[in-house]
């Protein structure tokens, strides 16, 4: 009965030590318990030996992948026969300690040899309809010739020396695993052994899963319950501690005012600046008394017109770079400004402002109309300014024709508006226009109508006017007018300024 096997195609589970062998059955020897395969394969490497034989007690499963039919069964010497290559339905038989066999079941067929044997032994099949007496064959090979291979334990010393001697030298030696290490194989299995084709075949809507959640409902639902039991359940603190910076103090101190200016009228603009600080205008009116109550206590207007132009030159270097543009190694680029100023005191402003740009070392262009009779104020700053290497032009000719890096405008006055009509005015207000240079405008008055130069940047003296759009950002400068001042035309007033001198201004 025991030739009746001879040619089959088997795969011999050992365990975890020695492995797993497919090959085609050569021998069966029923005296000294052991069977032969020719061709074996380890662990699906190719051994070096042309036949393997195993003892009962080293085998733990055996299954039949191929039974050879009524005329094959000779040919399973040839050494010209193909490599192994289980096509045909293949049969499982368990080896228990009785020697009874498993369950028959239907492996998964391969084209290329040798097949893999999987690792779970509880992999999903479907039954094969065997015949019976298929069945009854493999029953008494089990019954009959395999029973007693399961007594012996004498092979494996033997096969362990063999094996170590025949396994390829590339190829890793086994490892013994113990209880601990079969437990982990068990639970990877059951966690990675399912079948690919039980995998859905759609991907995860992460989209639809995510629009699900509603997170506004789960953060009110947090906050709600925080208020009801005054306590956080992320084990946050109520309140978080505040950052200080290193020029703040960490003591505490008064609330903040942030409206610390007021004034006697109706403000028709206000101003924030970068503190919070309200900076409330003035008009025009409040405005010149406010400076006439100034000159009387002492601030005369050489004072201030020296201030002013200090304030403004200080601006305009740093709208022209800076230390960045301004340093030895840069003696090269010189920035340029052209200076446009009318015959009144915003033009003697400007002149101020001029001569501080000069002394450092600033390339300044000043046009100034011709007039017969000048003010004191713009003869005494013209003749301070004729000490520098600026450049005074009275025609708009000899201004220059390519782009300035700045144009300061000091042309409009709001006592003087007939001075728009005239044709130097207009000729000097297309100039600046066609320049395309940024302009910085120095104490510019609030008209109704159209201003001529928009202006990017505009400077306001003590308290801003409310100027319009046409006037750009703008900056306030501190003039030096005392407190008392202040309050004796009827305002309310404490500095804004801070550590500097000039400050921008933000519209609330």
């Amino acid at each position: 009965m025991a030739t009746d096997w001879l040619g089959s195609i088997v795969s011999i589970n050992c365990g975890d030590s020695l492995g797993v062998y497919q090959g085609r059955v050569s021998a069966v020897d029923q005296v000294s318990q052991t069977i032969s395969l020719t061709r074996p394969f380890h662990n699906g490497v190719k051994c070096l030996v042309p036949e393997v034989t195993f003892r009962a007690g080293d085998i733990t499963e055996l299954k039949i992948l191929e039974i050879p039919g009524p005329g094959d069964s000779h040919h399973f010497g040839d050494p010209h026969q193909t490599e192994l290559g289980p096509s045909a339905v293949g049969y499982q038989v368990g080896i228990n300690q009785n020697g009874t066999g498993k369950l028959i079941k239907k492996p998964t067929s391969s084209s290329s040899a040798p097949q893999n044997i999987p690792k779970r032994t509880d992999v999903k099949s479907q039954d094969v309809a065997v015949s019976p007496h298929q069945q009854q064959c493999s029953k008494s090979y089990v019954d009959r010739h395999m029973e007693p291979l399961s007594q012996s334990k004498s092979f494996r010393r033997r096969h362990n020396s063999w094996s170590s001697s025949s396994r390829h030298p590339n190829q890793a030696t086994p490892k013994k695993s113990g209880l601990k290490n079969g437990q982990m194989k068990n639970k990877d299995d059951e966690c990675f052994g399912d079948d690919i084709e039980e995998m859905p075949d759609t991907d995860f809507d992460f989209e639809g899963n995510l629009a699900l959640f509603d997170k506004a409902a789960v953060f009110e639902e947090i906050d709600t319950y925080e208020r009801r039991t005054g306590t956080r359940c992320r084990g946050i603190p109520n309140e978080r501690p505040a950052r200080y910076r290193h020029d703040e103090n960490i003591l505490e101190s008064e609330p903040i005012v942030y409206r610390r200016i007021t004034v006697p009228h109706i403000v028709s603009k206000e101003f924030c600046t970068d503190s919070g600080l309200v900076v409330p205008s003035v008009s025009y009116e409040l405005h010149k008394k406010l400076l006439s109550v100034a000159e009387r206590h002492g601030l005369t207007l050489e004072r201030r017109l020296e201030m002013t132009g200090v304030c403004a030159s200080q601006m305009a270097l740093t709208l022209l770079g800076g230390p960045n543009r301004l340093n030895p190694k840069n003696v090269h680029q010189r920035p340029t400004v052209a200076l446009l100023c009318g015959p009144h005191v915003q033009g003697a402003q400007g002149i101020s402002c001029g001569r501080h740009l000069a002394n450092h070392d600033v390339q300044v262009i000043l046009f100034l109309p011709n007039f017969v009779k000048m003010l004191e104020s713009i003869t005494n700053e013209l003749s301070l300014f004729s000490k520098t290497q600026g450049q005074q032009v009275s025609s708009l000719k000899d201004l220059p024709t390519s782009p300035v890096d700045l144009v300061i405008n000091c042309l409009d006055c709001p006592e003087n508006a007939f001075l728009r009509d005239q044709p130097w005015y207009k000729a000097a207000v297309a100039w600046a226009n066609q320049n395309r240079a940024p302009v910085l405008s120095i104490d510019p008055p609030v008209h109704e109508a159209e201003q001529g130069i928009d202006a990017k940047w505009s400077l306001a003296l003590g308290l801003p006017l409310p100027l319009g759009e046409h006037a750009g950002r703008v900056y306030l400068c501190d003039i030096g007018i005392p407190q008392q001042v202040f309050q004796e035309v009827g305002i309310s007033y404490h500095s804004p300024f801070g550590c500097k001198f000039v400050i921008p201004l933000h519209s609330a």
